[in-house]
């Protein structure tokens, strides 16, 4: 039996069949989550708003439920967090915006909805760059978040705060958004690991907004789970992928599909990226514990687009309504926020609705020749980016610094214009770095990311709360 002091220190998997099984409470959990909140956040600001009465009367529900004998789903008793850019309800739908610090939810998104449902304790909001920008976590309502790891690095973006929670023990499992990297990036950034689902896998909503989303973000925005177990990630995905009508491109797709050989193409140097040694020997190293689990392994020099589908995703992620979203920018006074539309202007400033048709024309072809590789290649393993995790606000140092960083985020960016699902795993640490590899499977083939980040997984250290 653990010690009810160490419970925050247990999976998320691990929770749930204790507080099942009735050999501990999901108070007694709680508990334990929210004492390592105390503990270690002030020094991290991972978790911005926290409300420990709520979160434990939502675990005497559990327990009480469970008394009955109901099942209260995958997740029973587990204390997880959601990002500050979803509706839960009560909350504030900030986005790291101290204009939207009043924006308080009447109903919760679907994902909110569906980790309650599953049988989650909702334990605390997490932290987001101003509108979701950046790599680099940190505005000006609710202050920088650090990386537990070494606070001189960033604890990537934009859910940096998800990341930071789970890599500390504050949650077993973190809610968090992707348009250009923003669950893979943070997980490689604080040494856990984080899914990307292919979109129309996770339904998605927020009532408080004053429309929907542009085009951009709703073919290439999804949101997932971050956590410090592959299982993990795989028990907050069945989670989160429940059937939402509020969301018309949710997609009836099983979880698990056929057998396919297991065959994975290696890139180091996708579209000639400047990948660091350190991250090539971390991409070897993962792919020989692929063959060791019986994959094959071909090295390939060269991979279907990249840097055309980064100007497709720029263009369809900022360039609609440009304009306004620098005013909107401005208006808010946030430097990161600024700095990130400033560097994209000269592309996409003059944008007209025929570059965003063009855009979007070049993005089926893209995806196109994408799903075609992956007929003969279910898998592809890449780097997560092309250097260890940055120092903190290294885009905020100059034009150079900027530059570096996009050019650096390659894969982050442009795989969303595919909607092929992607996770980013941990595969140890270089010094006080953390470093790990991507794996990209076909649509809806989470399951075969998952499999194969096991593989790699098993052949490591496991993760321990930091």
């Amino acid at each position: 039996m653990p010690n009810t002091d160490e419970l925050w220190r247990l999976p998320a998997g691990e929770i749930a069949a204790l507080v099942t099984r009735r050999k501990v409470s999901a108070v007694e959990v709680t508990q334990s989550a929210l004492a390592q909140l105390a503990a270690v956040n002030a020094a991290l600001n991972a978790v911005v708003e926290s409300r420990p009465d709520e979160a434990l009367a939502r675990a005497r529900e559990v327990d009480e439920a469970l008394a009955r004998g109901e099942a209260v789903g995958p997740l029973a008793g587990v204390p997880v967090t959601t990002k500050v850019n979803i509706d839960q309800a009560g909350y504030a739908t900030t986005n790291g915006l101290k204009s939207q610090k009043d924006l308080v939810a009447q109903a919760s998104s679907p994902v909110a909805e569906s980790l309650r449902q599953a049988g989650a304790v909702l334990v605390g909001r997490t932290n987001t760059p101003a509108f979701s920008y950046r790599w680099f976590t940190g505005n000006q309502l609710h202050g920088a978040t650090r990386n537990p790891h070494d606070v001189s690095l960033t604890p990537g973006g934009s859910s940096g705060g998800a990341a930071s929670a789970v890599a500390s023990g504050i949650c077993a499992l973190a809610h968090g958004t992707d348009i250009a990297g923003s669950i893979r990036y943070p997980a490689y950034a604080c040494g856990v690991h984080g899914l990307r689902p292919s979109l129309g896998r996770v339904a998605a909503f927020n009532g408080t907004a004053a429309q929907d989303r542009v085009i951009g973000g709703q073919i290439m925005a999804v949101s997932g789970p971050i956590a410090r177990t592959i299982g993990d990630l795989r028990l907050g995905l069945r989670a989160m992928a429940r059937p939402d009508a509020r969301d018309p491109w949710w997609v009836p797709a099983p979880l698990e599909g056929a057998p396919v050989e297991k065959r994975v193409a290696l890139c180091l140097r996708p579209d000639g990226m400047d990948t660091q040694p350190e991250i090539c020997d971390a991409l070897l190293d993962a792919a020989a514990r692929l063959r060791d689990a019986g994959y094959t392994v071909e090295e390939v020099d060269a991979l279907p687009p990249l840097k055309d589908a980064l100007a497709v995703q720029i263009m369809l992620w900022m360039g609609d309504g440009y304009e306004g979203l620098v005013q909107a920018a401005e208006r808010e006074g946030d430097p990161g926020a600024i700095t990130a539309l400033a560097g994209q202007r000269e592309l996409v400033q003059a944008a007209g609705i025929q570059d965003l048709s063009m855009a979007l024309i070049r993005r089926a072809g893209i995806a196109r020749a994408w799903q075609l590789f992956m007929e003969r290649h279910p898998l592809v393993l890449l780097p997560v980016c092309a250097e260890l995790p940055f120092e903190a606000d290294l885009d905020l140092k100059g034009r150079e610094s900027y530059e570096r960083v996009w050019r650096s985020q390659l894969t982050m960016i442009a795989l969303p214009v595919t909607g092929l699902p992607a996770i980013s795993v941990n595969t140890g640490r270089v010094g006080k770095s953390p470093v790990g590899v991507q794996l990209v499977a076909p649509r809806f083939r989470e399951d075969l990311c998952l499999a194969a980040g096991e593989a790699i997984e098993a052949r490591g250290q496991a993760i321990t709360p930091v």
